[in-house]
């Protein structure tokens, strides 16, 4: 057996060889987080009795039969249980979700089982785990430091090693912001690969789209093929890849052309940030690969973020009515946090057709955008994930300089949340006190595949399987 952390593709293998049972692997995941999870604060909602009741019972035969999960409370619901969002309000009502989602009927087909729900930024509307609801989920690198948002709980969850993979979700960055401040891998895909349904279309004008964080590309990739796919009903969906995504972590990328993009004009980027970088470039070039300093002429167009900021703000004003009448009874000032209330306030007072001009302004921006990559001949953009290490708890909640913080940090992940495009974080560098480093990879629209196989090139040159946080189970 391996010396580094089995991740969730071996443990599998493990039950198919019958080397180990699901209940097995489920009962030393429940340790696990009972053991680690007081000081991480990750898992908010358990679920420990069902997931034994469904390890001893049929466990679905699927890639990952028998392994244990966990799912963010942002989404991916389970009818019958708890689905908070990070909200105060919510928690105290106790609202459970009706349904099972189509995403979480695909993750408990491939055999997974999940053990609970993993803690969020309320409503998933920043980029560091620190609701009022539940408290801050803590850095297993330091427990001193973010996870990063939205999907910190989950983030946190599979680098402390309590499971090997958990689900996430991504608005503008919230799945590769966790993943690079947690040192894992975590993919972005295409709009329109992973079906929101059954009761939503789209979110944020089509930004949001649903993942996981692994500890490995092919585990990330295997996943992809079991949440690929349209579902009846869904307004767009992605191209149909040409084979398994499993099967390109096997392929070899070519030689790829490639642009660096250590930093943009604007805000600030740290050292750490840019070296890391760097890093990857000369790591690529070592590979083989045509690389360059270079970016699209539209990554830094100021507008853009004018134009994101409006359909976010639109969009929480419609979540909150949503959510009014999914529980029946108006949300007050006391429910939400202040923050989130400002902006479902700002948003009510945006005009319907200033909406409509933001997202068609983002339509033409993301033409001009993918210029780079069908036009221009380059097949991978590499940046930051963030332009800082992973920040200290409270740092960006401070009431004064949180808001103008997380704009200077986030300049590097929402335009491909907004273009559709898949994005990668991959675990290359650690900053000399510890705290990981990720470096983002962005393919063109639906390339996953090119993406995958370029991750697991860099996974076997620059192996990071055997490095773990102090705080490991």
């Amino acid at each position: 057996m391996s010396q580094f952390p089995l991740d969730s593709s071996a443990l599998a293998e493990l039950v198919r060889d019958g080397q180990a049972s699901p209940i097995e692997l489920v009962d030393q995941a429940i340790q696990r987080i009972e053991q680690l999870d007081p000081q991480v604060n990750a898992v908010i909602h358990r679920r420990f009795e069902r997931a034994r009741e469904e390890a001893l019972g049929s466990v679905p035969r699927g890639p990952f039969t028998g392994v244990p999960f966990l799912v963010k409370d942002l989404g991916c619901t389970i009818a019958g249980e708890p689905h908070h969002r990070g909200c105060v309000g919510l928690k105290q009502r106790g609202v459970t979700s009706d349904i099972d989602s189509y995403l979480y009927r695909r993750f408990r087909a491939a055999g997974l089982i999940t053990l609970g729900r993993t803690n969020t930024p309320e409503f998933g509307t920043t980029i560091t785990t620190e609701p009022l609801a539940y408290g801050p989920t803590r850095n297993p690198w330091n427990l001193d430091h973010s996870v990063g948002g939205s999907s910190g709980g989950s983030a946190a969850a599979v680098a402390a090693g309590m499971v090997p993979m958990a689900h996430a979700n991504d608005g503008g960055g919230s799945i590769r912001v966790p993943a690079s401040e947690c040192g894992l891998v975590g993919l972005k895909p295409s709009r329109g690969r992973v079906s929101l349904g059954p009761e939503t279309g789209e979110s944020w004008a089509g930004a949001t789209i649903d993942g996981v964080v692994s500890r490995s590309v092919r585990d990330t990739a295997t996943t992809l093929d079991v949440i690929s796919g349209m579902e009846p009903g869904d307004p767009y969906t992605a191209p149909t890849p040409v084979g398994p995504f499993a099967d390109e972590v096997h392929r070899e990328p070519g030689t790829l052309r490639i642009g660096l993009a250590p930093s943009v004009d604007a805000a600030p980027t740290h050292p750490e940030c840019i070296a890391a970088v760097e890093r990857a470039g000369a790591l690529l070039e070592d590979l083989g690969h045509r690389v360059s300093v270079a970016q699209p002429a539209a990554l830094g167009e100021a507008a853009f973020s004018e134009h994101f900021l409006t359909i976010l703000l639109a969009s929480t004003a419609r979540d909150f009515d949503a959510i009014e009448e999914e529980v029946g009874d108006a949300l007050t000032a006391e429910d939400v946090e202040a923050d989130n209330w400002a902006t479902a306030e700002f948003g009510r007072a945006i005009p319907a057709t200033r909406y409509l001009e933001s997202v068609q302004w983002c339509h033409r921006w993301q033409r001009r955008l993918a210029e780079w990559w069908t036009d221009d001949g380059f097949d991978i953009l590499v940046t930051p994930v963030i332009a800082t290490p992973p920040p200290p708890i409270g740092w960006l909640r401070d009431p004064e300089h949180g808001s103008e913080r997380l704009t200077s940090m986030l300049i590097f992940t929402a335009q491909f949340n907004t273009s559709g495009q898949p994005g990668i974080s991959l675990p290359l560098h650690v900053t000399p006190d510890g705290l990981p480093v990720g470096v983002q990879f962005v393919g063109g629209y639906g390339r996953e595949d090119v993406l995958l196989r370029l991750a697991a090139q860099i996974e076997t040159a620059s192996p990071w399987a055997d490095r773990v946080p102090p705080l490991h189970a």
